[in-house]
């Protein structure tokens, strides 16, 4: 099987014994994986600015290097772009990561993106991402969006025969409801969610994370730093300087009156996280690993100096009374 940590010494030990089994499937993988959203580069919607592609393989090896053991991307991150950088980046690796990927948003001639989920499309765009990926199987394939609605099923049933054809060996959702799933289930067993969660976006914590808990399924959440804004390093004046396409420069967090509350919660945890020289980031990532129902996290690297920020998460674990400190500060907030 892929695996990246190498054996011999006190830290690979100590990262295995925190994998954590993925849902039903056969793969262990590590707390945090590499996030592969901002390496798809500029110039699409939903892009984070412009990315050198240099510094997203730099970045992945480092991780790589550090014990994470899987990199998440997407077909639609730079209309493939990324999809490709990853494919460079694990290329000829002895030890190859587990690659996961994602399916169900397509794009035109324009680069006008669209939702399908219609069986014929889905086979198109894993037949793509395993030539952009250079790899012979997707080790987790997962519909992106549950849109249209009315081809949930069609869509899960279309990842479901891939499976069976040995192209993909787990299948996933990404943004799923409960009932959503439960319209899956009945056609083939989930293996993941990938929803959004952070301790500024926590509502996966009211449905979807206790039904994946009931069910076996596991999770991967995205956004654990809120796209940056729990990292300990975002400024207003970052903000107002971020690229026009960003998308993060339209996202409502970064927005007064809520970019201001956000940036407290993110000078608390640095605080947290000075207590045991770790960073902002490590405390948000580690609140999020808290939760009984999550496997593991999503992190976004963009250079190898940010992989040396968070890559602490991997071990660090919040206390009690620390998770406490957060609840509380949330508390004040929402009542004020």
């Amino acid at each position: 099987m892929p695996r990246v940590a190498r054996e011999g010494s006190t830290s690979d030990i100590v990262k295995e014994m925190h994998k954590k089994r993925l849902g039903n499937s056969d793969m262990n993988i590590s707390p945090i994986g590499i996030g592969a959203w901002a390496m798809g580069g500029g110039g699409w919607t939903f892009a984070w600015g412009p990315q050198d592609d240099a510094q997203s393989i730099s970045a992945i090896h480092a991780a790589l290097d550090r014990g994470v053991n899987w990199i998440d991307t997407a077909a639609v991150y730079g209309l493939g772009h990324s999809e490709e950088v990853v494919g460079r980046a694990i290329e000829g690796r002895a030890n190859r990561p587990y690659v996961f990927t994602k399916c169900s948003l397509v794009w035109n001639e324009k680069r006008e993106i669209s939702n399908s989920l219609k069986a014929d499309s889905i086979r198109r765009e894993c037949e793509n991402s395993l030539r952009r990926l250079k790899i012979d199987a997707i080790d987790l394939y997962q519909i992106h969006w549950p849109n249209p609605d009315p081809d949930i099923e069609e869509g899960w049933a279309a990842l479901a025969q891939l499976k069976q054809e040995g192209k993909v060996r787990w299948i996933g959702v990404s943004n799923f409801s409960a009932k959503q799933m439960d319209r899956c289930r009945r056609f083939a067993p989930i293996t993941s969610l990938q929803p959004p969660y952070s301790a500024i976006s926590p509502e996966a914590e009211e449905e979807t994370l206790p039904y994946c808990l009931k069910h076996g399924i596991g999770v991967i959440v995205y956004s654990p730093m809120k796209s940056g804004l729990l990292s300990g390093r975002m400024t207003r004046e970052r903000v107002a300087s971020f690229p026009q396409d960003d998308f993060r420069k339209r996202a409502v967090n970064f927005q007064e009156p809520l970019l201001s509350r956000n940036l407290e919660l993110a000078e608390l945890m640095k605080k947290i996280g000075g207590r045991h020289n770790r960073s902002a980031g490590e405390v948000a990532i580690a609140w999020t690993l808290r939760h009984a129902a999550v496997t593991a996290a999503i992190v976004g690297f963009r250079s190898p100096e940010q992989v040396a920020g968070v890559i602490g998460a991997m071990e660090f674990r919040l206390t009690p009374k620390e998770l406490d400190e957060i609840a509380e500060f949330k508390t004040a907030r929402a009542e004020s």
